[in-house]
């Protein structure tokens, strides 16, 4: 790694020391992540079904779970947070899996009985 003027002779200090306790998985950190991957879900399959792409969840997850914990509940640490946006965020993967498996359904029992499963040829 590059020294420069701000890194030489200083010691790596982490954000959150090991030796502090700081509030990580608690109940409103898991509900409210539930709360944001339900809506995340929901809209990211609506785009993926409407416009044919999603958008990456992570992100917006991150600033309105810091903005509901350290506004509305008056607190919260930067773990609660990550917590959030993970849960959150998670909802991206299963819009996914519902944007490409309910189209191929559709077509699936739209052609009946014509569609052929290719066996091992003889």
């Amino acid at each position: 790694m590059e020294q420069t003027p701000h890194t030489i002779g200083t010691a790596f200090k982490p954000f959150v020391p090991a030796e502090s306790s700081m509030a990580e998985m608690t109940v409103r950190a898991v509900v409210l992540g539930i709360i944001l991957g339900i809506v995340f879900t929901a809209a990211n399959a609506y785009l993926g079904l409407y416009v044919g792409m999603t958008v990456s969840a992570s992100i917006p997850a991150a600033v309105m779970s810091m903005f509901i914990l350290r506004k509305l509940f008056r607190g919260g640490t930067i773990l609660e947070n990550n917590m959030v946006q993970t849960i959150a965020s998670s909802g991206e993967s299963l819009a996914a899996g519902i944007i490409f498996t309910i189209p191929a359904f559709f077509i699936w029992s739209q052609a009946g009985k014509q569609v052929e499963i290719p066996g091992p040829r003889k």
